[in-house]
């Protein structure tokens, strides 16, 4: 594999970094043929194993409607950290993805952290190794190097600070302007926080989601040709971002009714908003939450297939299983936890 070349234009050389897809497998989405009853007994047994453990249950936006049910927490990634670092509890189930049980094992590193299935893996934190944030950081070493959550742990030693899409452009803030940011590993986010912030100075690593990469300008355009009233709703991972914000900013798309999102912050924008209707973009589990939040609005969503199958891999059959077996279990090297932490506990601090 060739070096990563850094171009004047902020972005890193594509041609020169492997195919990211080659690097994970996505798992196929398995259809529950539970009955409503039979998925109210498994949360309930969820709910006894629980506190029988002492366990709190964690889930992310995208996990499937029953396991957001039977959750003590259901929020975006920053949250879910900050609900980890805060428990008493003696066992984290984490309903996500495997960097999110990660940074769970590295904020409580007293405490089970549990991943009910091994194969959440995540697209975007499999597009940069260590290795290859490095030779990065060889290249441009006076630079502030800020990691998205969606990382390893390892990656996340490597980084001064951690952020989530919900504080991305308030941690770059944080940064002296004069200082280079090396921005990893998702480029569409990257470019919502150089125009966000207004620097020139941010250099974007060439990662993507592989479920938001498939949310696109024509998306966007057809969604709002059928909805034309809907405020739109982007999460900063969609392949369609820069061409939204340039959009927004001519006057193609209205201003007013354009928003790029973590998905706390478009159940937080929902709330304060007096439309109706609303074009989201964004992986479809959030809709679960947006639906049983506001039952008095209408929820389009802008890719009807933006569908996670790595999130879609946690069941109630598994989470019983993880917690009756206390298995899998997700832990950190100490030495690389330590170092995570400091990035993490930063992000933090800039909640």
């Amino acid at each position: 594999m060739r070096d990563t070349e850094v171009l004047g234009t902020g972005v890193l050389d594509t041609e020169a970094l492997p195919s990211f897809e080659a690097r994970y497998t996505i798992p196929a989405v398995e259809t529950i043929h539970d009955s409503p009853d039979e998925i109210r007994k498994k949360q309930q047994r969820v709910r006894e194993l629980c506190a029988k453990h002492n366990a709190i249950l964690l889930a992310h936006h995208y996990q499937r409607p029953e396991v957001q049910e039977v959750a003590d927490a259901v929020a975006d990634s920053l949250k879910l950290s900050q609900a980890a670092a805060k428990t008493n509890a003696d066992v984290i189930v984490f309903c996500g993805v495997h960097f999110m049980a990660e940074t769970a094992a590295i904020l409580c590193p007293e405490k089970t952290v549990l991943l009910p299935d091994l194969r959440a893996g995540c697209s975007l934190a499999a597009s940069i190794t260590v290795e290859e944030l490095r030779i990065w950081k060889a290249k441009l070493p006076d630079a502030v190097v800020v990691a998205y959550i969606n990382t390893s742990a390892a990656v996340k030693a490597e980084s001064d600070y951690c952020c989530t899409s919900a504080n991305a452009a308030k941690v770059v803030r944080a940064i002296p302007a004069d200082r280079p940011v090396l921005f990893l590993p998702d480029k569409f986010l990257a470019y919502v926080v150089a125009r966000q912030t207004q620097r020139s100075n941010i250099i974007a690593y060439p990662g993507y989601c592989h479920v938001h990469k498939t949310i696109r300008p024509e998306h966007v355009v057809e969604i709002l040709k059928e909805h034309p009233d809907a405020e739109l709703l982007l999460h900063p991972e969609c392949g369609c971002v820069s061409s939204c914000m340039a959009k927004a900013a001519d006057g193609t798309l209205p201003q007013e009714r354009t928003f790029f999102l973590s998905t706390g912050g478009m159940l937080r924008h929902i709330s304060d908003s007096p439309a109706s209707e609303f074009a989201v973009g964004t992986e479809l589990g959030i809709l679960h939450q947006l639906k049983k939040s506001f039952p008095e609005k209408k929820f389009y969503p802008v890719n009807p297939d933006a569908v996670c199958a790595f999130m879609k891999t946690i069941t109630l059959d598994r989470v019983l299983r993880s917690l009756e077996t206390m298995s899998p279990r997700v832990t950190v090297p100490e030495e690389i936890a330590r170092k995570a932490r400091r990035a993490i506990d930063r992000m933090l601090e800039l909640a």
